[in-house]
């Protein structure tokens, strides 16, 4: 049984009692984790595009890193909801409701901050110090998504701090700790961090904005003002061909302007995923036992279309064409 199963369950007789073993599946989330990689991996092509020195060593630190404090991210927001009671019935596989013990849920987050932040202060010493303060940056954007008392997602405030988080701030830091320590002493190089972290952070907004669909009815009742709340789900559905297309344009332009090369366009391989999800939620966004898998149909985009853009950029000097900017 899929995840998305998993948490359809709740709809099916008897599906509460489901599997344990299923519900620890669903609630270890490993595909969520291809958004923690991405700015990273999107820096790697970036470098290998223009012909740049790339640190092996780096690059897998900073993704053993960002797994972590995903991972963080993740097992704080289950004791977050847990305490508003937004998880109690409708998500049978959040760790605290599976384990029935949120301190110990909590002590297990603050490991994986400490021990990722740790790991990202290594990073920065072999690059730039600006690291690690991009990567505060990032914590404390993710902290007032869902942590008390400022709980931003339960305003509606969720998706612009994703896309600021995953997008120029994620970017920049991955940018710098993948230059030689010199290299990275001028400063955070934010305008290629927003030329390459804007269209996959709509992408990765996307996977969020998704979430939201099949839990509208328990968001309402607890509080939570999402924007698909907000907007109420025959209008949200209709606001995702606009990310993707928003995601698409700004990954395209770069190559219209001829920044980038013409393989950035590989970016493209996202777009199956993308029209599955955009059907999906046109004909059944009021249906949430039909689109409860909406959000891993947005992961998948988010994926494909992540890495076809940084192998694409990587390719570039094969064609004779390196990355401009």
């Amino acid at each position: 049984m899929s995840e998305p199963q998993v948490v359809a369950s709740r709809y099916a007789p008897g599906g509460i009692a489901a599997d344990r073993r299923r519900l620890w599946r669903a609630a270890v989330k490993w595909p969520m984790y291809a958004v923690a990689v991405m700015p990273v991996l999107l820096a790697a092509g970036w470098r290998l595009g223009q012909g740049l020195y790339l640190r092996v060593d780096q690059l897998l630190l900073f993704l053993l890193a960002a797994v972590l404090l995903l991972a963080w991210e993740n097992l704080a927001n289950d004791v977050f909801d847990a305490d508003t009671g937004v998880d109690t019935l409708g998500k049978p596989h959040s760790v605290v409701n599976l384990t029935g013990r949120r301190d110990r849920v909590l002590q297990l987050a603050h490991g994986c901050l400490l021990f990722g932040l740790a790991l990202m202060a290594l990073v920065a010493l072999r690059s730039s110090p600006a690291v690690l303060l991009l990567v505060l940056l990032c914590c404390a954007l993710g902290y007032l998504y869902q942590g008390p008392p400022f709980r931003l997602g339960y305003r509606g405030l969720g998706e612009p701090l994703c896309w600021l988080a995953f997008g120029p701030c994620a970017t920049g830091a991955a940018l710098l700790a993948l230059s030689p320590g010199g290299e990275g002493s001028g400063g955070v190089p934010w305008g290629p961090a927003l030329v390459l972290g804007s269209g996959p952070a709509v992408a990765t907004t996307l996977v969020l904005f998704c979430s939201h669909f099949h839990q509208v009815e328990e968001d309402a009742a607890h509080g939570k003002r999402s924007p698909v709340v907000r907007l109420g789900t025959d209008r949200a559905a209709a606001l995702v061909p606009w990310f993707v297309a928003s995601a698409l344009a700004l990954q395209w332009a770069p190559v219209l302007l001829g920044w980038w090369p013409i393989t950035a366009l590989l970016g493209g391989i996202g777009l199956p995923p993308a029209r599955a999800l955009i059907r999906l939620l046109g004909e059944h966004h009021h249906r949430p036992e039909r689109i409860v898998g909406s959000k891993f149909l947005a992961l998948r985009f988010q994926a494909l279309n992540g890495l076809g853009l940084a192998c694409g950029l990587a390719l570039g000097p094969w064609l004779g064409a390196p990355v401009g900017r």
